[in-house]
């Protein structure tokens, strides 16, 4: 039986047991994979002082994040097809979270609806939100979030028009999966994976078959989401999002200075530094690098968070030193899903907080909330 002590590990495991169009859905960036590939490796140019005798009892991860009590400063991304991962993965992975003492995270854009999750958890979630064309759908749904209890709106902001992910266009990536001779022999070698979804009745995305008017299958779906997505996306609509939502507001895709500055303006309770995981804009900067200037811009107007390329919990300390006063996993926790569902969610979580634990406690700092920038070797990371 493998030992599982690193993210790496959950990954292969996934690798070996998620059908292939939706693993690859997952683990990949859009077109040459350039940022993708940046935001994992600039964390490992930034070097970390280590300190002695230094007292290390008392530690503590505990911190907020807008204002709610975390367990450690990671929350859990909204990501699309989580239910493709391994069935019912919404609820697994909210389940998880809860369970840790962090905030989950749903997409608009999953298979599990936000009613599914609600049902099925006793723990408020965030839910986030893309901007549609058809903005009555959009208030149907900020109110069934409403509705649901959810602690936290977290309005994506990058995703106006998409990105082009080339192993989603060669897999022909849908949900549930085309039944071509192709998919039917991949599946075939994921028995896990198959028992999984035969046992549940969850397989299209759950937030929108059924909630809008001439969308009862995938083939409306498809057609539907290519027109939906609103090129005309802007900031007034943040302004009207605010209101008719009422409640924490946090603004994710912020990757410019000048951005984050009209994102502190808006109102809204914190901003996400995101380039959608690599999946939008190749050739953009990496979240870690563009994570200083934008803390230093906002100060305290508003709350930084910071998402991409989270694989341990020695990155979530480097993120917090340059200024993010939380963080978000994608990639980390649907390898855990992916390999052993809600478990391996949760061994996800293990792995992350002892590495941050024990990294701060080896860098002198014996509470997260204090850890700044000296912690950090001179020279080895981006200054704003």
């Amino acid at each position: 039986m493998t030992v599982i002590t690193t993210i790496e590990d959950l990954r292969v495991l996934a690798q070996k047991r998620v059908p292939r169009m939706f693993y690859d859905y997952a683990d990949s960036g859009s077109w040459t994979e350039g940022t993708y590939r940046a935001n994992s490796a600039d964390f490992q140019k930034i070097k970390l002082r280590q300190r002695v005798a230094v007292n290390m009892e008392g530690r503590t991860t505990a911190t907020t994040m807008v204002g709610q009590q975390v367990a450690m400063p990671v929350a859990i991304a909204p990501t699309g097809l989580t239910g493709m991962q391994h069935a019912d993965g919404e609820i697994l992975a909210a389940r998880a979270a809860a369970a840790f003492g962090i905030p989950f995270t749903l997409s608009t854009m999953s298979i599990c609806s936000i009613e599914d999750v609600a049902a099925a958890t006793r723990a408020p979630f965030w839910f986030q939100l893309y901007v549609m064309r058809d903005r009555d759908f959009i208030e149907r749904l900020i109110d069934r979030a409403k509705a649901a209890g959810c602690s936290a709106l977290v309005l994506t902001l990058d995703l106006q028009i998409l990105g082009q992910r080339h192993k989603d266009l060669k897999n022909g990536l849908s949900a549930p999966p085309k039944l071509t001779i192709a998919n039917i022999v991949n599946m075939m070698t994921k028995p896990r994976w198959c028992l999984g979804m035969a046992g549940t009745s969850r397989r299209q995305f759950g937030n929108i078959v059924g909630h809008v008017k001439g969308v009862e299958n995938m083939g409306s779906l498809s057609e539907w989401t290519a027109k939906q997505f609103d090129p005309r996306l802007n900031w007034g609509d943040v302004e009207w999002i605010k209101k008719r939502w009422g409640g924490k507001l946090i603004l994710k895709g912020i990757q410019d200075v000048e951005d984050a500055r009209i994102a502190a303006d808006s109102g809204a309770d914190a901003l996400i530094v995101s380039n959608h995981g690599g999946r939008q804009l190749d050739g953009a900067q990496s979240s870690i690098e563009a994570l200083p200037a934008i803390a230093q811009a906002v100060g305290s107007r508003i709350e930084v968070h910071m998402d991409g390329g989270i694989r341990s919990g020695q990155d979530v300390l480097k993120a917090v030193a340059l200024g993010a006063r939380g963080t978000y996993i994608g990639r980390a926790f649907l390898y855990g899903l992916g390999a052993m569902g809600e478990a391996g969610v949760a061994k996800a979580l293990e792995i992350i907080h002892k590495e941050l634990d024990l990294t701060m406690a080896f860098c002198g700092r014996t509470r997260v909330e204090l850890v700044d920038a000296s912690i950090l070797l001179p020279g080895t990371y981006p200054l704003p």
